[in-house]
Parts: structure tokens; sequence; C-alpha cells
């Protein structure tokens, strides 16, 4: 999640070693691929972050350590007003923690089971942010490959965020991309070819193709095929090649021409970077500097009045997880004590620290866990 200044500073204990222990657990947001996030607060500064937390033996299970070292290491890489930042990284005998920006506006998903009205004029400025974000990590040979409404978060002012690296690739010069992955629904033709052996590789269209998917969905409340995670491949195919996109008679012609350009099956023809994007006549009259510098104001802000989650993951974590994190310090005490007593050792991963300086969010986070918890007893 984010925060709205993201610029890397040193931080006050950037000569010491950042550990579970510097940080007050607040309250459950969210759930990724490999572990949970949750609004924490740093003891000395007061400062409030998101923090991912993956479990190590989950992640040695699912083979799924090199995705957690690829993603901190690109977002040790990175610093862009509409990323998700990342600040720290540590480790204990149970988990891999990630501490990222804060963002407190939910997630686009969120926002559009809410059914929440998103006009031209919101989905213009998300465009031009997103592209503005794409075209950064292009800059570094980063292609995401899981852009989707769940990885677009919001922040307090509505600016939106990418977050959520962890099937994210970096390219050498020339190389192109093979593997199948990413979330069905968004994913480019050319990544359902290559997995048919119909091509040779995909590259950053499929980032710019999954923008084109959301924007769709944004306007009109549900993608543009009908494709689930269960629809098989042959299926997609066919979808692809035998249905015709609609568009709503009510949008401009720019609208749906750049939603058209961004929906090209072929990926040579799509609307693929920022330089493309800006000859396009719909954003003829956009400023790409104040896009960059936030200076255009969202015309949707997210409720401050609560937190934008599914309350079901503090419920979670407090009811049916079997480690809940707020009682890890006991239980790490009692592991302690018998490896100390049987001869054992942890395993501990090489992961980095990466202090970082922010702005401090308000006192409505600590709010609204205490008015959320007292409604569950």
């Amino acid at each position: 999640m984010g925060a709205a200044n993201s610029s890397r500073k040193d931080s006050f204990d950037a000569q010491g070693e950042v550990n579970f222990d510097h940080f007050q657990i607040l309250r459950a947001i969210g759930k990724g691929s490999f572990g949970k996030v949750c609004i924490v607060q740093k003891k000395d500064s007061k400062k409030m972050y998101a923090m991912k937390y993956m479990n190590k033996s989950m992640c040695i299970k699912k083979d799924a350590v090199r995705n957690v070292f690829r993603e901190v290491e690109i977002l040790m890489a990175l610093d862009h007003p509409f990323l998700v930042n990342l600040w720290f990284t540590f480790q204990d005998e149970e988990d891999m923690f990630v501490v990222v920006d804060l963002l407190l506006g939910g997630d686009l998903r969120y926002h559009i089971q809410k059914e929440v009205h998103f006009d031209e004029s919101h989905v213009k400025l998300y465009i031009c942010e997103l592209a503005l974000a794409l075209d950064y990590l292009q800059t570094y040979n980063i292609i995401h490959r899981d852009i989707k409404p769940d990885n677009i978060l919001l922040d307090e002012e509505g600016h939106v965020h990418i977050t959520d690296f962890n099937i994210a690739t970096v390219l050498s010069d020339g190389q192109l991309a093979t593997s199948m992955s990413g979330t069905t629904p968004y994913m480019a033709p050319e990544v359902f070819a290559c997995a048919m052996d119909e091509c040779t590789g995909y590259s950053f269209a499929v980032d710019w193709w999954s923008l084109g998917i959301c924007a769709y969905e944004m306007l009109k409340g549900r993608r543009p095929y009908e494709i689930h995670n269960s629809t098989s491949i042959h299926e997609v195919k066919q979808m692809f090649t035998g249905f015709k996109i609609h568009f709503n008679s009510i949008w401009t012609d720019g609208l749906k021409d750049i939603l058209k350009q961004l929906l090209y099956l072929d990926p040579n023809k799509r609307v693929s970077s920022l330089e493309m994007l800006k000859k396009h006549s719909y954003v003829c009259d956009v400023d790409f500097s104040k896009v960059m510098s936030r200076e255009i104001k969202p015309s949707f802000v997210p409720s401050k009045d609560h937190l934008n989650c599914d309350p079901t993951y503090e419920l979670e974590e407090m009811i049916i997880e079997s480690k809940p994190l707020h009682k890890k310090k006991k239980r790490l005490a009692k592991q302690n004590s018998r490896r100390s007593e049987s001869g054992c050792s942890t395993v501990h991963f090489k992961l980095g620290v990466v202090p970082r300086e922010t702005t401090l969010l308000d006192t409505r986070v600590t709010n609204y866990m205490v008015s959320d918890l007292n409604l569950l007893h």
C-alpha cells in the first residue's frame, strides 16, 4: 500500500537493524499471493506503513522463495509516485517481511465491487498515471505481468499506485519473456500464444493490454471478454478471434479509440509506450508533467470515514489464523527455547534492509482499528 510522498532519504536508524519488534501491529487489511498484509506503525517514528509477511515454510513448500527475492530485488531499485515503494525488508524464524508505503484508499477491485461509478474523467487520469508508471518500469526493463484492479491501489487523494511485483520479470536487451504468468482474465493474447507455442515470446506490451482491460472494467463494471481462471487456452483463443468488443454508445469517440488501441490483439499495433499514448488525440490536452507532479486532482476521492478494505481480513487474523501476528513474540520465545534445548537451527535467507523516510499519516488508521475491534466484542 502506498503513501503520497515516497522520496528516498536516510532513515533515522539507517545504521541499525530493523526487525519485527520495531513495529506495532495495528490490523490486517489484505491478502497477497504468498502472504498477508497489515497496517503497522514504527514505534520510534510513529510512521505508518503496510507490511506484507510471508511464511517461510509455505514459500519453500510452494517453491515461491525465488519470487520473493525477485520482488524485493526489483522494488529496491524503484521509486516512483505511482508505484507502491519499498522501505524495509527483514525476517525472523517464521516469516519474511516487506514493509512498503501505506495507501488508505483501497484497491480498484474493492471500489468496482462497491459499484463506484468511474466516469471518463476518472479513467482518463488513471490511464495517464498508470502509463507513467509503466513507462518508468520499462526504463528498467521490467514487465509487471499482473496489472489488474486488485494490484492498483488508491491513496487518500485518489491517485493510483501499482503494487505486487511477485511475478514481475526483468528482460535483458532484446530478450522476450515466455512463461505463462499473470491472472488469466487480464493476460494478453501473446501470453496465451506462447503457451500454445504459437509465438517466440512477449514483451512490455502485455502490461498495456492489462491496462486496457482494467480501464474497460472500471467504466463498464465488467471485463470486455468473459475469461475466467478456469477458461481453457483454446476457449480464450476462440474469444479473441471470434468476439468483437462492445463499446458503450455514450462513451466519447476518443475514449473508445484509446481502448481499442490498448486492446489490439497484435502487440505490434497496440499502444504500448508512453510515447505512443501521448500521440493519441484523446490525451492531447493532458499536461503529463502536471500528472507526474500530482497537480491534477482525481475527481473520485476514497471515503475517509472508514478503511477501504474488506473487514473479514481482520476477522480471519483474529479468529481463524493459527499463527496470528500479534502473538508472534510469545510464540517465537517458546520456539527458541525448544530449539536451544534440542540444538536445532533456523532457516535464514539473505534479505536486504532498505531504510527510507516518509511523511506521517494521520491517526485515522488507529481509530479505525479500535472501532473495528470494538465491533467484534
